[in-house]
């Protein structure tokens, strides 16, 4: 679904996806920019939206609000379609990307896939980027991703969040998960979000929402929530990493052989440190069984005599 909500300025345009895929922000004017490409499942998809959205004028950039394969996989189709695009990618990501690193992208460690593709400019939080007709702030935003940057545009006080921050709901912190970090940097980063007083968030999932009607508001005070749970209990956080996840390679792929998910357990890394965060004193079978069986159990994930397949 393609969104330009009253609260949106006329050029700027959401493009809204499931959850395999982010919300692709395009960003029409001098310099037409997408920022966050979705999934490359539905790479196709995004090229012919971005292509029909512009009516013949170039793409002159494709930005990111941090490099999880659901914000970046359908990169790769915009660059052939808009060869001359420039690639902006958060500063610290940008040699990761060069090189394509995939363990230090952490497609590696989540077993996720993207397509490869080349970037060439860094977005340094302090700085500003002329993205389509507007300068937009850069500010690191850790948290869900250490990685992470917002855009903000303060004449119209517009925020692409990534995800930073969502209408209902929090994203898996996985700098919590390697030990790099701890929940109250994503407190941080509400903090930071808190000051610059967006009137408009538009988020990396779900319709855009407002400052007017109490939204962002209660947006905030539902994600600090969510967050304090999981300081207060952060096996449960684990637990729910570890079914977002699953869920999410079975969005991907749909349906697996029995022995094939199986290996694709037993070989994705985030999962096993997952195991030791939640129940270390379980063995890795039953520990996948304790995961699995509400997955099962609620349909989220269904199972025939030779394939799992995805409930949705």
């Amino acid at each position: 679904m393609t969104t330009t909500p009253a609260l949106l300025p006329p050029d700027i345009r959401v493009f809204e996806r499931g959850w395999l895929s982010s919300n692709n922000v395009l960003c029409l004017g001098e310099q037409a920019t997408v920022i966050d490409t979705g999934h490359v499942k539905h790479a196709s998809e995004t090229a012919h939206r971005v292509g029909a959205a512009l009516r013949g004028q170039p793409l002159a950039d494709i930005a990111h609000t941090h490099l999880h394969s659901d914000h970046c996989g359908g990169t790769a189709a915009l660059q052939a379609a808009h060869p001359d695009a420039r690639v902006w990618v958060p500063e610290p990501s940008l040699p990761h990307v060069q090189a394509w690193d995939e363990d230090r992208l952490t497609f590696g460690d989540t077993a996720q896939r993207c397509a490869r593709f080349n970037a060439q400019h860094a977005l340094v939080p302090g700085q500003s980027v002329r993205l389509g007709a507007r300068d937009w702030q850069i500010h690191a935003a850790p948290g869900h991703d250490a990685l992470a940057v917002l855009l903000f545009e303060p004449e119209h006080g517009l925020l692409i969040s990534g995800d930073a921050l969502w209408e209902h709901g929090v994203g898996v912190i996985f700098p919590q998960i390697d030990g790099s970090d701890d929940f109250d940097t994503f407190n941080d980063t509400l903090a930071l979000i808190e000051r610059l007083d967006p009137r408009v968030v538009i988020p990396g999932h779900g319709t855009p929402f407002g400052r007017a009607d109490g939204g962002i508001e209660a947006a905030m005070a539902r994600s600090r929530a969510r967050i304090e749970q999981f300081k207060a209990q952060p096996a449960q956080h684990a637990l729910y990493a570890a079914k977002v996840l699953i869920k999410y390679q079975m969005l991907d792929v749909e349906a697996m052989p029995h022995a094939e998910f199986q290996r694709w357990l037993d070989g994705t890394r985030t999962l096993h440190q997952l195991h030791q965060l939640h129940r270390p004193d379980l063995d890795w079978p039953a520990w996948l069984a304790l995961v699995l069986a509400p997955l099962f159990g609620k349909g989220v994930l269904r199972r025939d005599e030779t394939l799992v397949l995805d409930g949705a």
